[in-house]
């Protein structure tokens, strides 16, 4: 129940099978899901007003003016601090970042902030934390320098106990660092941790291992370097970047004093 918005990984931990509605909305099928949540509604009418406002925004073609009763409808639910009032908070506060034909970034923030302090230890209250970080970390106003921001991002992570989520919020900062260009070593001890926790795949788990032997390699840990480089070639043959690998492992031997 309420998972349609969490990552795979993460409903997947849940051991739980969200009922048809759910699905169909997170296969973008906003009239099926309406059509089955007619047909089979759910007992409990706090979750069957999430869905409704949820397939509001998921309706084509989606309006400012739509968004804004199903932000109402979400504000509503939220004055419980239950399963539904977690998820309308972190729903709404995705309205304001990624659905509002003017994005309000601090509003957002503001939603998944209030979710954190209401409902700490709910799954939607982490997940909004990650999405905080990367706010903090790229587009709100303040903190106004990158390190600044990287330290107000950092404060978040002992907040996020999800493990799934913690390696999500690991490689936001250990990327962000790089992007800013800022202790090249602290993000490589992000990205190992967050490869510790694994449960990536695909080109997710690929560009986290070419990342994490780039790093070592630069920082001149080249039995590590040779052990991602090794794992993202075993997996990614077909990828592009296997000639700069091929190159990167070459330089490993020239450095060894090997041919």
């Amino acid at each position: 129940m309420l998972l349609f918005c969490l990552p795979p990984a993460v409903l997947a931990a849940a051991d739980a099978e969200p009922a048809a509605f759910w699905r169909l909305l997170a296969g973008n099928l906003a009239g099926e899901a309406a059509a089955a949540l007619r047909e089979a509604p759910p007992a409990d009418p706090r979750e069957r007003a999430l869905a409704e406002a949820a397939i509001l925004v998921a309706r084509q073609p989606l309006t400012d003016e739509r968004l804004r009763e199903a932000e109402r409808r979400l504000n509503a639910l939220a004055t419980v601090a239950d399963e539904a009032g977690a998820a309308a908070l972190y729903l709404a506060g995705r309205l304001h970042q990624v659905h509002y034909t003017t994005p309000d970034y601090p509003r957002a923030a503001a939603y998944y902030r209030q979710l954190a302090d209401a409902q700490p230890a709910s799954s939607w209250a982490q997940l909004g934390l990650v999405k905080l970080a990367l706010l903090t970390l790229h587009v709100l106003p303040d903190p106004a320098t990158p390190a600044a921001r990287l330290t107000a991002a950092d404060a978040l992570l002992d907040r996020v106990t999800v493990p799934v989520l913690r390696r999500d919020l690991l490689i936001v900062l250990g990327r962000a660092r790089l992007f800013y260009e800022l202790d090249p070593e602290r993000a490589r001890a992000d990205l190992l941790a967050a490869d510790a926790i694994g449960g990536l795949s695909g080109l997710a788990e690929a560009d986290l291992a070419l990342q994490i032997g780039e790093l070592s390699f630069r920082a001149g840990d080249d039995a590590r370097a040779l052990r991602y480089f090794g794992r993202f070639l075993q997996s990614n043959d077909a990828d592009p970047r296997v000639y700069a690998v091929q190159q990167r492992l070459k330089a490993i031997a020239a450095r060894k004093g090997g041919p």
